[in-house]
C-alpha cells in the first residue's frame, strides 16, 4: 500500500513540524530524519508493530538488528541490562556523538529491535534536529539508515526519497550529512570490547579512553570466521550489530577498488580506458584530488567525455573525512549517470580510512585491484 510521504524542509529544531514528527513517531508512524552520519528511518522502538514497518520498508533481513537512538545518556541507562564504566567512560567523551555502544538489553525492549539478541545497540546523535525529533517523540527512536536493504545509504534527504518515497510517512530535509559514514559500532560485552564496524571515532580515539579494543573485521560475506568467534557469535548467527553480515552499500554497477600511489592509479587507468563512443558502456571514476592532478599532467581527458565516464572528485588522499562525506553520495550517482562500471582509489587505512575501506569492502567484495 503506497502512503503519502510528506518532505519538510527543516534547518531549525524548534520548527513546529519537528513536533509534529515526533507525534507521527510515537504514534507507530515512519519518519525519515537526519543525523550526523547518515540519514536515518525512525520508528518508536518500543512498539514492535511500528518498528516491523522499518522492516517491510527497506526489505531488511529479520536477523539484523537495529540501533536504538536516545537524547541523553540516561535514556541510554535505561535501555541497557547494566551499565558499566566502560560505557560510561566512553558516552561521558564521546557522546552526543557518531558512536553506538553494544550492551546487554533491559527486558522491556522489544525482541524485533535486537533480533532476539540479549543485547542493544544504542545512539546519542549530536545532529540538533535529529535531538529535537527524539525528544518530541519522548520514546527512544529504532533507526537504521533510510535507504532500501544493500543499497549506499542515504546522506541527502533527495537519496531517501529515491529509495523511500511512498512507503513512508515522512522525511525531515535537514541539509547534507556532515560525517557520511555511519557511527562507529563497539560492543562492550565482550572481553576486550571490539569495534564491530568502523566510523569517523577511530580506534585510536576508543583506546585513549577505555585501553585495549580490537577490530573485528567485515568483508563482504561478513566477519571472518574466527574473529566472529572470538567476539562471541558464529558465521550462522545474528549479527550483534548492522553490517556485520549481509551486503551493503553497493550501486547498480560493479565496483572496482584500486590500491596504490596516485601516480600509479592514473598511469593504470590511462592503459585501461580509452574514450569509448558507445552508449551502453560509462565508465566512473571517483579518484583522489591527487590523482587527478597525475591524470590531467598526461592528457586524460575523462572528466571532458561526458557521454562515456562520469568523474568525481573524491578529495585529498590524505583527508579520508572528505571520501568518507562523499562516498554515498558519489556511488548514487553513479546509478543516476548509468555506469556500467565503477574505478574507486582506496585511500590509507588510518584513521577514518579504515571506516571508508570497510563500506568499498562491502560494496566491491573481492573486486580489489593493487596497482
Amino acid at each position: 500500500m503506497t502512503k503519502t510521504t510528506q518532505i519538510w524542509h527543516i534547518d531549525d529544531p524548534a520548527d513546529p513540524r519537528v513536533a509534529e514528527a515526533g507525534r507521527i513517531l510515537r504514534e507507530g508512524g515512519l519518519v525519515a530524519f537526519p543525523t550526523e552520519t547518515v540519514y536515518g528511518l525512525g520508528a518508536n522502538g518500543l512498539d514492535a508493530e511500528a518498528v516491523a514497518g522499518i522492516y517491510r520498508a527497506k526489505g531488511r533481513p529479520a536477523d539484523n538488528p537495529l540501533i536504538l537512538h536516545v537524547a541523553s545518556i540516561a535514556e541510554a541507562k535505561a535501555l541497557a541490562r547494566e551499565w558499566g564504566d566502560a560505557a560510561q567512560r566512553l558516552a561521558g567523551k564521546l557522546w552526543p556523538g557518531p558512536l553506538t555502544i553494544v550492551v546487554n538489553a533491559a527486558e522491556h525492549i522489544p525482541a524485533i529491535v535486537t533480533a532476539g539478541l540479549e543485547t542493544v545497540a544504542i545512539r546519542y546523535p549530536s545532529d540538533p534536529i535529529a535531538l529535537a525529533l527524539i525528544e518530541a517523540a519522548g520514546v527512544p527512536v529504532a533507526a537504521p539508515s533510510a535507504n532500501a536493504s544493500g543499497r549506499p545509504s542515504p546522506t541527502r534527504a533527495e537519496h531517501v526519497l529515491d529509495d523511500m518515497g511512498g512507503k513512508i510517512d515522512a522525511i525531515i530535509d535537514g541539509g547534507p550529512c556532515k560525517v557520511g559514514l555511519e557511527s562507529t559500532i563497539v560492543d562492550l560485552t565482550v572481553e576486550p570490547p571490539a569495534i564491530l564496524r568502523p566510523g569517523d571515532i577511530t580506534r585510536e580515539a576508543l583506546s585513549r579512553i577505555i585501553g585495549e579494543i580490537r577490530d573485528v573485521e567485515v568483508g563482504n560475506a561478513g566477519v571472518q570466521s574466527a574473529e566472529m568467534r572470538n567476539a562471541g557469535q558464529s558465521d550462522a548467527d545474528t549479527p550483534k550489530a548492522p553490517g556485520m553480515k549481509y551486503r551493503h552499500y553497493a550501486p547498480n554497477a560493479p565496483v572496482t577498488v584500486l590500491e596504490g600511489e596516485p601516480q600509479a592509479v592514473a598511469d593504470f587507468l590511462r592503459k585501461r580506458l580509452a574514450p569509448t563512443k558507445s552508449p551502453q558502456q560509462k565508465t566512473a571514476l571517483l579518484l583522489s584530488t591527487e590523482t587527478w592532478r597525475y591524470l590531467a599532467m598526461g592528457g586524460a581527458q575523462f572528466d571532458k567525455d561526458e557521454k562515456s565516464h562520469y568523474c568525481r572528485d573524491m578529495g585529498s588522499r590524505d583527508k579520508p573525512w572528505e571520501m568518507a562525506a562523499l562516498l554515498y553520495d558519489a556511488l548514487r550517482a553513479c546509478d543516476r549517470e548509468a555506469a556500467t562500471q565503477i574505478f574507486v582509489e582506496a585511500c590509507a587505512p588510518e584513521g577514518q580510512g579504515a571506516a571508508v575501506l570497510n563500506r568499498l569492502r562491502k560494496a566491491a567484495g573481492d573486486r580489489f585491484i593493487q596497482v
